[in-house]
């Protein structure tokens, strides 16, 4: 799923080239995509983009004559594309076209599950409904951080990836701005002390704003086409038993519904291995608690060499 430094290089791309411009006209090829019906969608065509903004993980697009909001959730597989004028819309997974003058903004979700939507709002109370209400670290206190996260006992990977808590970070970012925290994502927001609450405000700053110059930069003058929440870059994120890269040890994981959290057990657990409720109960006593019993399960697996 598109997260804050993803969307936020998309606004930017947004900005520079519908800004100014006016909607020529909408395609709507998924009926399943438009979440409301008042104002009819049809009142977007012949209207100027005002401004392009952020909502959590949306993308607003204000129209004039002001207080009429366009807004876009991409969810996990949505992504946006700058065309030509009166580009195609690409079968099976083009959704919806956007046309201006100077291009279209074609809107394509590559998944079966089409979760993408777009709500045509009036006013501001209408647009304030759709935020989820989370705070922006990235200009949040490590005061309000940690307050806000001793309000209830949550573990901080579903902490940090609770748009009612945390504004637009996701399941990527998380498990970096853990890993730089060096802070197990199971450990418990009430239990958090003042200097670990204090390396996460840091580590979340840090980690959201060298992504978003990252992206800026492999983007450059641009649309950003390689919208991913997997990267090479990243520390521990879908790098499950790679080696971590401060201390080699391999990454591990935790999987839960559509979900995963990944972790160094050397740099943020003390060696400890998680695991989730469902996995501990079927495993029970043989769950392996640490490094060393998962590596000896491993030479006791192994098939003997013949020859």
């Amino acid at each position: 799923m598109p997260e804050l430094p993803d969307i936020t290089v998309y606004v930017e791309a947004l900005e520079t080239r519908i800004v100014g411009q006016t909607v020529e006209r909408f395609r709507l090829a998924s009926p399943f995509l438009l979440r409301t019906v008042v104002p009819p969608v049809s009142t977007i065509q012949g209207k100027r983009v005002t401004r392009v903004s952020r909502l959590g993980k949306r993308i607003v697009l204000e129209l004039e004559p002001g207080e009429l909001f366009l807004v876009l959730h991409l969810m996990i597989a949505g992504r946006l594309h700058w065309k030509p004028p009166g580009a195609k819309l690409i079968a099976k997974i083009g959704l919806a076209a956007f046309d201006f003058p100077n291009g279209t903004l074609v809107l394509t979700e590559a998944s079966k599950k089409k979760r993408a939507a777009l709500h045509l709002v009036q006013g501001a109370a209408a647009l304030r409904a759709l935020d989820p209400g989370g705070i922006d670290v990235l200009t949040a206190t490590p005061e309000t951080v940690g307050t806000l996260l001793r309000t209830e006992n949550h573990t901080l990977k579903r902490a940090l990836t609770d748009p009612t808590l945390f504004d637009g970070i996701g399941n990527a970012y998380s498990d970096e701005i853990l890993y730089r925290a060096r802070l197990s994502p199971l450990k418990l927001t009430r239990r958090l002390s003042d200097e670990e609450v204090a390396r996460l405000h840091t580590a979340a700053g840090e980690t959201l704003r060298e992504w978003i110059e990252r992206l800026r930069a492999e983007s450059g003058e641009q649309f950003p086409e390689k919208v991913t929440a997997f990267r090479p870059e990243m520390a521990v994120h879908g790098r499950y038993g790679l080696p971590c890269p401060a201390c080699g040890t391999a990454i591990q994981r935790i999987v839960y519904a559509e979900n995963e959290a990944n972790y160094c057990p050397t740099c943020q657990t003390g060696g400890r291995l998680l695991a989730d409720r469902a996995l501990s109960r079927l495993l029970g006593a043989d769950w392996p608690k640490t490094l060393d019993e998962l590596e000896q399960r491993r030479l006791a697996n192994r098939k003997p060499q013949i020859g």
